[in-house]
């Protein structure tokens, strides 16, 4: 016993001063995170924490929780975020779900109005027999596909018909603190905000900005649900293309941020074409139809931190490029690399 305890003020005495050195607050999460690396227990955690604290590279509040609950946090915590996380996702699809529901339910009910209009027509005007059938199979196809999208509905709601209200409320606290989006699995603005806060000037830190092109087209035309499979695959597309030294983020809406750590303004304008064509081959089902809705491309503007600028200020630089690729035409990367 008292070996253990000399050991242990032994990895004490080695915590306090790591947790100064990196300016870090010692509350139970940020002290447990830095009394497991100096008693070794975890080599993955060492070599992380190494590989992120190169040159005295400082850590976001958002980071050390990542850290923790990848390395520390026990199973029960580990199980209880992921159920956080797959509760939220259930619920965004099935309020889109609704909302396509709905939209088409609208639509299936002008429709209606308009054959039950031509049918008054049918006797008045005297309309061929070819006429007539082309206005039967207009019903047939249209009847169809409410028919598809209530069905698409119910499958849905069988999976979380329970208490929809209660788990929002329930979840409303805990999103709050969330550092990851629920449709995507990227870490979110949120994130961002925390690592961009505590960036230090004299790192090469670049920051991508990526708008998917033509969303609202895509919703519109195909709905919601189809959008958020979009929204998923470009996701998805962009974290496959992320290297070690750089993180994806769900900014908001169809918006995406990649935040890249020792990177050269041309490096990261070539990363930012590397993921431009990856997003190019994405192909998404739309599971009414069974059609594929490929030709998904995205804009990107990319800047690079230097010591002149505020932080918020590297965000309204890429902003900037991210606008000018939009006004140029789409589907592109600003600036140019030189």
């Amino acid at each position: 016993m008292a070996d253990e305890l000399e050991q242990s003020f032994q990895i004490l005495k080695q915590t306090i001063p790591l947790l100064i050195k990196h300016q870090i607050s010692a509350i139970p999460t940020n002290y447990a995170l830095w009394y497991t690396y100096a008693s070794n227990q975890s080599a993955p955690l060492n070599a992380e924490l190494d590989r992120l604290t190169l040159n005295d590279h400082p850590l976001s509040s958002a980071k050390i929780q990542e850290l923790y609950r990848q390395h520390i946090a026990d199973s029960q915590e580990v199980g209880a975020w992921q159920l956080r996380q797959s509760l939220e996702a259930m619920l965004t699809e099935l309020s889109q779900s609704l909302l396509d529901t709905r939209s088409d339910t609208q639509n299936f009910k002008q429709s209606i109005d308009n054959r039950l209009s031509d049918l008054d027509k049918v006797e008045k005007e005297g309309w061929s027999v070819e006429e007539v059938m082309q206005l039967v199979r207009s019903l047939v196809k249209e009847t169809q596909h409410i028919k598809r999208s209530t069905l698409d509905f119910a499958a849905a709601l069988a999976t979380a018909e329970k208490e929809i209200a209660d788990l929002r409320e329930q979840l409303k606290d805990s999103q709050q603190h969330a550092l990851y989006d629920a449709l995507t699995g990227l870490h979110n603005r949120r994130y961002l905000d925390e690592e961009l806060r505590v960036m230090k000037p004299d790192k090469g830190t670049c920051l991508i900005m990526v708008d998917i092109d033509h969303f609202k087209s895509i919703n519109d035309q195909f709905g919601h649900q189809m959008g958020d499979r979009v929204l998923k695959a470009v996701g998805k597309k962009l974290k496959d293309c992320c290297r070690d030294n750089a993180m994806a983020f769900r900014f908001g809406g169809e918006e995406f941020a990649i935040l890249l750590q020792t990177s050269k303004l041309n490096q990261a304008i070539h990363q930012a074409d590397v993921m431009r064509r990856a997003i190019e081959k994405v192909s998404v089902i739309d599971r009414r139809t069974g059609k594929t809705l490929d030709g998904i491309s995205a804009s990107f503007g990319v800047a690079e931190f230097s010591g002149s600028m505020r932080n918020s200020d590297l965000l309204e630089q890429a902003d900037k490029q991210l606008y000018q690729a939009k006004t140029l035409g789409r589907n592109r990367v600003m600036p140019l690399s030189k």
